[in-house]
This record gives C-alpha cells, sequence and structure tokens, in this order.
C-alpha cells in the first residue's frame, strides 16, 4: 500500500504531504459513481464548503491532467511526458510537478475515505475483516458530518432528498449490526460500448436490407413493364 504522505520538493523546501493519492483517487471515483449521477438529476449544486466539492482536493488538478492514452501509456498532461504505468506518472507529477499542488486552500479527500467506504471499494474482491464498533462508530459519525454539511435540509426540498440519500448511500452501512451494505442506492450506469456498437451495426444492416428490397422490386416492376411493352408489340405485328 501507498505511504500515506509524500515529501514534495516545494521552493520554500520540503513539505509533507500526509495525503494518500491512492486513497484521494478511490475517494473521487465513488464520488463520480455513487454521489454525483444522483445530484445531477437533482440539479443540485454542491458548495464549496463540503468537504467533497472538487476544489477541495490537493490532487484533482493533477488528476484531471493525467491522461491513459494506450494500455500501457499514461500522459502528463502538463509536459505531455509518457510512463508505462499510472505510478511512474504519480512520482512524476511529485518530482517535477509538485508545485502546481493547492496547498494552501485545497483538503485531502482520503480523510474522508472511511465515511465513504474506500476500503471496501479498495478491497472488494480480498476477504472481509471483522468489523470494529468503534471504527464504525467513527466513521458513522463523519458520514453523517458530511451529509449535513454537504446537502443542509434547509436548503430546499433537493437538498433535502440529497441528505437523505446520502445517509442510505453511505451512513446507513457503518454498523457491526445487521448486513447492510454500502452504495444501496446504486451507481453511475456505465454505457455499454460494445451494446452500442452491435445496435448501429444492427441498424445499418436493416437499412441495408431495406435498400436491398426497394431495389429489388424497383427492379422487378421495371421488368415487368418491358415484358409487357414486348407482349404488346408482338401482337400489333401478328396479321389479322
Amino acid at each position: 500500500m501507498m505511504s500515506m504522505f509524500r515529501t514534495l520538493n516545494q521552493e520554500g523546501g520540503d513539505h509533507q504531504i500526509h495525503c494518500s493519492r491512492e486513497r484521494s483517487r478511490t475517494a473521487w471515483k465513488i464520488i463520480q459513481e455513487y454521489l454525483m449521477p444522483f445530484v445531477e438529476k437533482e440539479k443540485y449544486h454542491i458548495s464549496k464548503r463540503c468537504r467533497l466539492h472538487p476544489d477541495n482536493d490537493i490532487y484533482r488538478d493533477q488528476e484531471q491532467h493525467k491522461f491513459h492514452t494506450d494500455i500501457n501509456e499514461w500522459q502528463c498532461g502538463f509536459c505531455k511526458k509518457s510512463f508505462y504505468e499510472e505510478k511512474h506518472l504519480d512520482q512524476h507529477f511529485d518530482n517535477r510537478h509538485s508545485n502546481l499542488l493547492n496547498l494552501s486552500e485545497s483538503q485531502c479527500i482520503a480523510d474522508v475515505c472511511g465515511a465513504l467506504h474506500c476500503d471496501h471499494e479498495m478491497n472488494s474482491g480480498s476477504k472481509k475483516s471483522k468489523c470494529n464498533p468503534a471504527a464504525a462508530a467513527k466513521n458513522k459519525h463523519l458520514c453523517e458530518s458530511l451529509a449535513d454539511s454537504c446537502f443542509p435540509v434547509t436548503e430546499g426540498p433537493a437538498a433535502s432528498r440529497l441528505h437523505e440519500f446520502f445517509l442510505h448511500q453511505f451512513c446507513d452501512a457503518h454498523s457491526c449490526t445487521g448486513n447492510r451494505k454500502p452504495f444501496s442506492r446504486g451507481r453511475r450506469k456505465k454505457t455499454n460500448v460494445f451494446y452500442i456498437f452491435v445496435s448501429i451495426l444492427l441498424v445499418i444492416l436493416l437499412l441495408l436490407y431495406y435498400l436491398y428490397i426497394y431495389l429489388y422490386q424497383r427492379g422487378m416492376k421495371r421488368e415487368t413493364q418491358v415484358l409487357k411493352r414486348v407482349s404488346q408489340a408482338s401482337r400489333k405485328k401478328k396479321p389479322s
């Protein structure tokens, strides 16, 4: 697992950033897949006071300048340098572009990983660990505070609905009793590229089929007209 802090070279000396890039990335993945689709559906704008706002992430600008151009190629959006693995690009950001981190105002989004179930998302294939009641209570309190600050019920019906949604989607699962699982309200529906490709192909084939039928019927009609003309001409030539 990555270290929980990174030492970044700044003009003013070395700064220790006590923030895991990997956990921050996981937190944003969860936010994008399990929260934002519902926020967008409500047409609600999250305030910068909310810790889940994009501007409150130290690594957000760097992550947005990360491009996965091929299976084994990651490119830096700042200097266009390419790398075979994402972790090498992360190291490049730390070594070459650490001056672009907003250390004065931004926060570590990984600090709310407990509330967002980052460990559940990162270790989805591993054996479930034993539940710690104290940790569950702490994470639930953090989760509820996020719901209160990001979706104040006093800001209207949309905020109230999202507040209730957030509690069910994230907070209810912070318990050692029962079998409640996180993200019970679902996630962003991913577009199936293969399905789209097959659908387009079927439409094209259908159009070609109808075009063939049209041309075939048109040809048959012309052939019938020609035969009629030949038949009529032969009748006129017969002696009386």
